[in-house]
């Protein structure tokens, strides 16, 4: 696999015209968007976003008991 360094990426960038660039900024922010997914799915798969969403279920619930509390009083 031929690597190229940033430095010689950034100078071939600047070198682009505006469709190229276009293009390419389109292409990268797929592929960076892929990328984040998949980093994503294999922290939701290793349980390390698990407290966010026990987090939220507990903010729900809590927000639903006020509104029912809520609802009772006004009445």
């Amino acid at each position: 696999m031929m690597t190229i360094s940033v430095k010689t990426l950034k100078k071939a960038v600047v070198k682009l015209s505006e469709a190229e660039l276009r293009e390419f900024r389109s292409w990268y922010e797929s592929f960076d968007a892929k990328l984040w997914d998949e980093q994503l799915e294999r922290d939701i798969a290793q349980g390390k976003l698990d407290y966010l969403a026990e987090r939220a279920i507990s903010d729900y619930e809590g927000a639903t008991h006020l509104a029912s509390a809520s609802h009772l009083r006004d009445s």
